[in-house]
């Protein structure tokens, strides 16, 4: 494998402009902000070489299978069925705004064609393809905004060093250095961002295996700042946001929340939020792993997260044919038609001023405060309101009326009239402030 090591003079410009005051986000960044919790909804990718092992994306590092042997799987990875129009058809029929594909996952294999590497699915498998660019044109082609993950870990390269906690047995014996495995990176990301057209966001992953390391965060944020002051920048370090990022966020859990055990401590930042989550129990394709959530239990995650202010980044896992697995597409679908009717109550919506609960979340859209009743116990549902004078209370979907009473600091509203089996009983209230 080769490797070129070549900082671009755009690291070094990114570097004084990082030691200049505090970031101040481009007019074209507060817009994309703007934007992105405006689409409330996405579609995380997962894909790589090691769906060929259908054991998830961190099989390498789990098996302790060396670095070397790893490799070959690429002269195997032909994904004859990849299709990115498919793609990005399941993702609009799922009511998704946007795409965030991994452009290179942590054992080290780039799903684009990278001059910096020859460990790419162009050079390296006999596939030959960028699928990276041709989704990218789809995406355009289709009105879908495009985000790339990108590791900062690696579990392959010899300048990944001192190795991090995981990946050690991965059989890297060399010791490179740490300041080429950086220009390495800024290199690709230069790629990333100036060959693929707009970039709606760029999504770090990995900073937790070395939290002590120099990672020159604010260079790398620079340096993309700089190529697209309209791009985003994301970081799922599970910690606060760091200066330089724009949107924080949780994984596998909604913010305020840590039953997955990464966001201990984490507070909920000013930023836009989101909450990435898997469909099934893996991210990457697992040919065991049948565990998939529901249709209702996706529908109320996308409501929950709406509700809390954050938007859900989706997650399937494509086959190493290239096809996304038919209970993903099929559960995608069924999201979609629920989408079709009531979208209006999550997409450019803000988190409600009635507060999460057992029984469900509000959002609010101007005058119109969306309360999303998730789990009913009992017709009546009384509910906190300050502030405001409600004056009509209806079924979203087909707007016939539902009985209210207001209160001080209250409003009740009578279910009874609305079947108790709906996935989300949306009720629309307007309140004039």
């Amino acid at each position: 494998m080769k490797y070129v090591c070549l900082f671009v003079v755009l690291w070094l410009g990114a570097g004084r402009l990082a030691a200049q005051s505090g970031y101040q986000p481009a007019p074209e960044n507060l817009r994309s902000r703007e934007a992105f919790q405006d689409s409330r909804f996405g579609m995380f990718i997962h894909w790589g070489i090691y769906s060929m092992l259908g054991d998830g994306e961190w099989a390498m590092t789990n098996k302790n299978i060396d670095c070397r042997e790893y490799a070959k799987l690429a002269g195997g990875f032909y994904p004859s069925k990849f299709d990115a129009k498919a793609w990005v058809q399941a993702a609009k029929d799922a009511g998704m705004k946007y795409i965030c594909i991994t452009s290179r996952h942590h054992d080290g294999f780039s799903m684009f064609g990278t001059r910096y590497s020859d460990y790419n699915i162009v050079e390296a498998t006999p596939y030959g393809r960028d699928v990276v660019r041709e989704l990218a044109k789809e995406c355009r082609k289709q009105g879908i905004r495009l985000h790339f993950y990108y590791s900062l870990l690696d579990w392959t390269r010899e300048d990944y060093y001192p190795l991090g906690t995981t990946g050690q047995g991965t059989g890297r014996t060399a010791h490179g250095d740490w300041n080429d495995y950086l220009g390495f990176m800024n290199n690709q990301l230069t790629e990333l961002l100036t060959g693929y057209g707009p970039v709606g966001a760029v999504w770090f992953d990995g900073w937790w295996d070395k939290a002590d390391a120099d990672w020159q965060l604010d260079k790398i944020y620079a340096t993309i700042h700089r190529l697209q002051p309209g791009c985003l920048v994301g970081n799922n370090h599970h910690r606060e946001p760091f200066p330089g990022e724009d949107f924080q966020a949780f994984e596998q859990d909604l913010p305020g929340q840590n039953t997955a055990g990464h966001s201990a401590g984490q507070t909920i930042s000013a930023l836009p939020l989101e909450t990435c989550a898997t469909m099934n129990g893996t991210w990457g394709y697992s040919i065991t792993d049948r565990n998939y959530k529901s249709v209702a239990a996706l529908i109320h995650l996308l409501v929950n997260a709406a509700g809390r202010n954050a938007n859900l980044l989706l997650n399937v896992g494509p086959q190493p044919d290239g096809e996304i697995p038919q209970a993903s597409l099929e559960r995608l679908r069924e999201v979609g038609r629920w989408m079709k009717t009531y979208g209006e109550t999550v997409y450019g919506t803000r988190a409600g001023e009635i507060a999460p609960g057992a029984w469900g979340v509000s959002t609010r859209k101007g005058d119109r405060l969306f309360v999303h009743v998730l789990r009913r116990d009992g017709d009546t549902l009384s509910l906190p309101l300050t502030g405001g004078v409600v004056r009509s209370a209806v079924r979203f979907a087909d707007r016939a009326e539902v009985p209210f009473s207001v209160a001080t600091d209250s409003v009740s509203l009578d279910l009874s009239g609305i079947p108790a089996d709906e996935i989300d009983s949306v009720i629309e209230l307007s309140v004039r402030r």
